[in-house]
């Protein structure tokens, strides 16, 4: 996978991408990245690349003409069909869903824009997908194409080096994940749960999956109503909802 960030703040990405899986996804040749300060293709002179809104109103717009250009020739140089992230607050809500489609991509380019937003013919003529990472409102897209970026990356084939990390992760299955521990079995008085030094792997797989149903009932309840629920999954969640009852 390629990855090109549109920003005008290119220094904030080396810290993220430069570092830990990101870093050793790079060094592993898993994927590469290029970082374009859109204003170097800006025609304006002054080498803006924002003006006043028409119609009046608080704030400056992004231009289209700096990431127009930029992007036409990321795609010259590339000559491929990438999908083009307009990093958002009106977009649609992350997930790891979209993070799994995105991971199956070739080539990413992220727009990460500041000010009072964009030029809405950048919106409706260049970009194929609009995303927020939640209803906030940040100095600019920056810190959401990290977001995704790690998000998307972190899938990719044998980035994570174990292929069951990324399939057991939260939201993956559908659920929030079990509960972990590791050593020691007994820290102050606080123990591990026998089951789990049993070495009896049926019952720790039913016992990890009883807890992700308990923890995905308790923290997020609206997760259950889309979830199509294994029979077994099934069982396990009127055994929990009978034990709190008694």
């Amino acid at each position: 996978m390629h990855i090109d960030i549109l920003t005008l703040f290119p220094e904030m990405f080396k810290g993220v991408f430069n570092n830990s899986i990101m870093k050793r996804a790079q060094q592993n040749e898993q994927f590469t990245y290029n970082l374009v300060d859109f204003r170097e293709y800006t025609e304006n002179k002054h080498q803006k690349v924002d003006d006043y809104p028409y119609g009046g109103g608080a704030g400056m717009v992004l231009t289209p003409q700096p990431i127009f250009d930029a992007v036409n020739d990321i795609k010259t140089k590339k000559n491929t069909k990438p999908r083009i992230i307009l990093m958002c607050p009106q977009g649609e809500t992350f997930t790891q869903k979209k993070a799994e489609e995105l991971a199956k991509e070739e080539h990413l380019i992220f727009i990460s824009g500041h000010y009072e937003g964009y030029d809405e013919r950048i919106r409706t003529h260049l970009v194929t997908d609009e995303i927020s990472i939640g209803d906030y409102i940040l100095t600019g897209g920056e810190l959401g194409a990290m977001v995704v970026s790690d998000s998307v990356v972190r899938l990719l084939p044998d980035v994570l080096g174990n292929v069951e990390s990324a399939i057991e992760d939260s939201f993956s299955t559908g659920l929030l994940e079990h509960p972990h521990y590791t050593r020691p079995a007994d820290y102050k008085g606080l123990k591990v749960p026998e089951i789990l030094l049993s070495g009896n792997h049926a019952l720790i797989d039913k016992w990890r999956k009883k807890e992700a149903l308990k923890r995905t009932l308790d923290r997020r309840p609206d997760l259950l109503e889309t979830h199509e629920l294994s029979k077994e999954e099934s069982i396990l969640l009127k055994e929990i909802k009978n034990e709190r009852k008694n």
